[in-house]
């Protein structure tokens, strides 16, 4: 990049680098720069990329999903260390090889598009990285890139061991995966920073809510599955019956029972953005490139705080802080993601007064979405 500007180059956005401390001990660096500058960042930030730890191995994203295409394209523009293909198709390779014994060792919904040749799933984010003040707490788009799975750190990792020369020798020799990483950041910070409008698709992440969505009409219904057996397996004296004198086990505690519960708006909610996201991803692709520039300027006003409607200033239940509806570290996984956390969790947990409030909070989200892209492609179909 700096060569770039030496050769006349600016770019039509700005880009800020930062490098963070404290993030150990709670994220403090970012949380206190993101929640310092969150007037600005949320009246200005187009996406925030973050990169934390980086090793020998396959290129591995998540982040928000209008960006998953853009991710993909990136991917199959970089070469990998050591096969000489791209990342993208050895991150492919590894999807599939992962999927062949049917154990289940892979993200399976990622196999299958990897073997259809389409675009790579990617994951969601929950925490234990500096995006999550960004993402959860001030609703910006956001990425998590970087490399791994042959490395040596494990044991190693915050250790007295953890050097410049453990890394250098076993981590990523020649530091070949760091260049990789710094390729594919750069391609996608140069893509996203000179775009007229930034690279989106939103089918993508309308595609992945509706997963979610699936996801926890499946775990209602599981849920209240077990309950009747357990209650049919108590009243039968079954677990007395089959448990030890000498080590006796006595049957799970009786809990309240998971009721049907009315999803009905959050499914419009689902099927309204999917209908919204198709029609502006098709719009955007048939008049995108001959927009007027007074035009452009209106979409992309229009877009650049979309995000943001994925906020409920209520927060979750019992920690107001992460407010995005859709994704959140779950409140006793850490690193792992929660989606529809609000609902999700309140079925996990048996707190369906709160799933019922969060079926309609993220329904009401999710139609906002929409209705702010059904006003993009309206500017973008008038041209």
């Amino acid at each position: 990049m700096g060569a770039l500007v030496k050769s006349g180059w600016r770019p039509d956005r700005t880009i800020v680098y930062l490098s963070w401390d404290g993030e150990e001990p709670m994220l403090l660096g970012s949380t206190e720069y993101a929640e310092t500058h969150a007037t600005e960042l949320k009246a200005k930030a187009v996406v925030y990329i973050n990169t934390d730890g980086n090793e020998r191995g396959f290129y591995h994203v998540g982040g928000s999903h209008e960006f998953q295409h853009l991710a993909n394209a990136v991917a199959a523009d970089v070469v990998d260390p050591q096969t000489g293909g791209t990342v993208a198709a050895r991150a492919r390779a590894k999807l599939l090889a992962d999927s062949y014994d049917g154990h289940g060792r892979g993200d399976e919904d990622a196999a299958k598009a990897a073997e259809a040749g389409g675009d790579v799933p990617i994951g969601a984010l929950g925490s234990g990285s500096d995006y999550s003040s960004f993402l959860q707490h001030l609703g910006l788009p956001a990425l998590d890139i970087g490399f791994g799975g042959e490395g040596m750190s494990g044991g190693v990792y915050h250790s007295i061991y953890d050097s410049f020369d453990h890394f250098t020798r076993f981590d990523d020799p020649g530091l070949k995966y760091g260049a990789a990483l710094s390729k594919t950041v750069g391609r996608l910070v140069l893509r996203i920073a000179d775009a007229d409008t930034p690279p989106v698709r939103f089918a993508d992440l309308a595609d992945t809510v509706a997963r979610y969505a699936t996801e926890v009409h499946k775990l209602a219904d599981d849920r209240r599955t077990k309950d009747a057996r357990l209650a049919k397996l108590t009243a039968g004296g079954d677990f007395a019956a089959a448990s030890d004198p000498l080590d006796p086990l006595a049957a799970p505690a009786a809990a309240t029972p998971t009721p049907f519960l009315d999803m009905a708006a959050l499914d419009n909610g689902v099927a309204r953005l999917s209908a919204s996201a198709k029609a502006f991803d098709a719009a955007y692709t048939a008049h995108g490139a001959t927009l007027a520039a007074a035009k452009r300027v209106q979409l992309n006003a229009a877009l650049r705080d979309i995000d943001q409607l994925l906020l409920d200033p209520k927060g979750l239940p019992g920690r107001p802080w992460y407010q995005n509806l859709v994704y959140a570290p779950g409140r006793f996984t850490g690193y792992g993601a929660k989606t529809l956390p609000g609902v999700r969790e309140a079925i996990e947990e048996r707190r369906f007064a709160d799933a019922r409030d969060y079926v309609g909070l993220t329904a009401a989200a999710l139609t906002a979405y929409a209705a702010r892209l059904d006003a993009a492609t309206a500017i973008v179909a008038g041209r």
